[in-house]
């Protein structure tokens, strides 16, 4: 069955939500890019042909053709997803990949992708340890970067035991400052 509107409507949901809380902590302008790639026709159409409202479509295609062409399209182009950031390492002289270390603005992106995510799929179900519990199920730390993966659950931990508030406030105030001083270190 074919459901571009219900599609629509899902992504677009979701990136006004990803962008609510990008707002909160101050990344404006990630806010307002996040998943623009969703409406391109590599990813729009797959999209409306797998829909199914309660998960990612992207798991009902690679289900169904066994990869799936949307993500590979979507996580090329998304830099809040660790996959984005795999490359390959020369490791014991042989050559396997890796994540490599995410900066901390795409971290935060991330751990607001991965709330909203779980909001809309899990509609008035969700509660705050949801995406604690979605990150734990998958297996990220194989291709993530550690302190990639630290920093995210760090994040996800607080907002499961502390709430949105805290999180947010956190995130605010100690997490994007750091790195934002960090990153005029290196420029000077």
């Amino acid at each position: 069955m074919f459901h571009p509107i219900k599609h629509f409507k899902t992504i677009t949901t979701h990136r006004h939500m990803v962008m609510q809380e990008c707002f909160r902590v101050g990344l404006y302008r990630q806010g307002l890019l996040h998943d623009l790639s969703k409406y391109s026709p590599t990813e729009f159409i797959v999209g409306a042909r797998y829909w199914q409202g309660n998960r990612s479509p992207n798991n009902a295609e690679r289900e169904d053709t066994g990869l799936s062409t949307a993500w590979l399209h979507h996580k090329g182009r998304n830099k809040h997803h660790y996959e984005y950031w795999i490359d390959y390492v020369r490791k014991d002289g042989q050559i396997e990949l890796a994540g490599m270390k995410m900066p901390v603005n795409y971290v935060v992106e991330m751990c607001m992708d991965r709330i909203a995510a779980c909001k809309v799929y899990n509609g008035d179900a969700y509660t705050q340890k949801d995406p604690l519990a979605y990150y734990q199920k998958g297996n990220p730390s194989r291709f993530m970067h550690p302190d990639t993966s630290a920093l995210l659950e760090k994040l996800l931990v607080m907002l499961a035991e502390e709430g949105e508030e805290a999180l947010y406030s956190y995130i605010k105030t100690v997490v994007l400052p750091q790195w934002r001083r960090d990153r005029r270190k290196k420029r000077h």
